[in-house]
């Protein structure tokens, strides 16, 4: 467990957890209250302390090393600011004894729809739920929570990113244990804020570093881990198979996927150079859309095709201005290509529209068209 300035509530989580068991690892992130005093208490556990205090996630990650190098091949984390139960403990020991996957990575579900919790952490709850909902797809009821059982084994074939040394780590984790195949479920928990419990989560730095990990699995996601998983079923199932059952039969209706065609080719046409992936990864997600097929849509705007969509782009701003248009191919190359910004601006977003129009009502017709018909049994 990581501990920062709980002097009030370390002894009390130190003595419920060695009810249970003393093979404890402590990490002291650099307290500047009376925790270290308090630790010379108990000389039966392993600790460590870190001269200056860096963030919860570093001081995770180090108790994690230091676990492995004692040999211990998963761990369980709880706060030591009062929040959670030491009793709840027994109930990841049972969890994992019950799962078939032994490297499953339990978070503790603290209900916080029904427990009396603060609404600041319960709308952190449900804000954190769905970008990890639509980066990983799972369901998970909470996120946040740091009472946890780590597959620490596993997981230390994952390259963590350096910069996360706060609470966005336990973000990254989840994401990067989901997309590495570990599985991940909630279990629940009790969960109890008393009136002495000291909360380090700052709400705007922490949110904002969180909201730039975010970002950065978005393209990750756009760019690697959906062509990965792609790729994966194409070379499984091979191409007709993929193509049947993962794009012209999935579940997704036609409308759906006619909408996820028309919403990757405008963004793949629109002047939206370096953000393409990103914003279509996110509003697919957010409109509820087939994400794999909007990609896919999106990918028009491939270098090798930029320059047509530039030069498409600029016929069709010159046209809706009414101006006669002398720009070539070549020109693209040339620095004067600067004075067509204008019709370029304007034509693509005429031209990213009304391609998508057309393309997403193709689509739509196409897909009607082919879409596997019922077969109704009677009795």
């Amino acid at each position: 467990m990581a501990t920062y300035n709980n002097e009030m509530t370390l002894p009390r989580i130190l003595d419920g957890v060695l009810a249970f068991t003393e093979k404890i690892i402590l990490v002291n992130d650099g307290s500047s209250d009376l925790t270290p005093e308090l630790l010379v208490m108990y000389p039966q556990i392993t600790q460590i302390h870190l001269p200056k205090n860096k963030g919860k996630g570093n001081a995770l990650k180090t108790g994690f090393k230091k676990a492995l190098a004692l040999g211990y091949e998963r761990a369980i984390t709880l706060d030591t600011d009062g929040q959670h139960f030491p009793e709840d403990l027994p109930n990841f020991v049972e969890a994992i004894e019950t799962l078939h996957d032994k490297n499953s990575f339990l978070i503790g579900d603290r209900n916080m729809n029904v427990a009396d919790v603060l609404e600041s952490s319960a709308r952190g709850n449900r804000m954190s739920g769905f970008w990890v909902r639509s980066l990983t797809g799972l369901q998970l009821s909470d996120t946040q929570s740091g009472f946890r059982l780590y597959p620490i084994k596993a997981l230390q074939k994952i390259h963590f990113l350096g910069w996360t040394k706060k609470f966005e780590f336990e973000t990254e984790v989840i994401v990067r244990a989901h997309w590495r195949e570990i599985n991940v479920v909630n279990i629940p928990i009790n969960v109890l804020y008393p009136e002495d419990r000291v909360s380090h989560f700052r709400p705007f730095m922490d949110i904002a570093r969180i909201v730039v990990l975010i970002i950065g699995f978005l393209m990750i996601k756009g760019l690697y881990i959906i062509p990965r998983d792609s790729f994966r079923k194409l070379k499984k199932k091979g191409f007709k198979k993929f193509l049947a059952e993962d794009f012209l039969g999935s579940k997704d209706s036609p409308k759906k996927k006619a909408l996820s065609i028309a919403l990757g080719v405008f963004l793949g046409l629109s002047p939206l150079w370096g953000f393409h992936t990103v914003i279509v990864i996110f509003l697919a997600i957010f409109f509820k859309l087939n994400k794999v097929i909007a990609f896919a849509v999106s990918n028009v705007s491939l270098p090798p095709f930029i320059p047509f969509v530039l030069w498409a782009s600029v016929r069709t701003g010159n046209f809706v201005l009414g101006e006669t248009s002398s720009f070539s191919m070549s020109e693209l190359t040339d620095f004067d290509a600067i004075k067509h910004l204008e019709s370029y601006l304007i034509g693509s977003i005429v031209l990213s529209i009304s391609c998508a129009v057309v393309f997403g009502i193709v689509g739509y017709v196409l897909l009607k068209l082919f879409q596997p018909k019922k077969v109704l049994l009677r009795e």
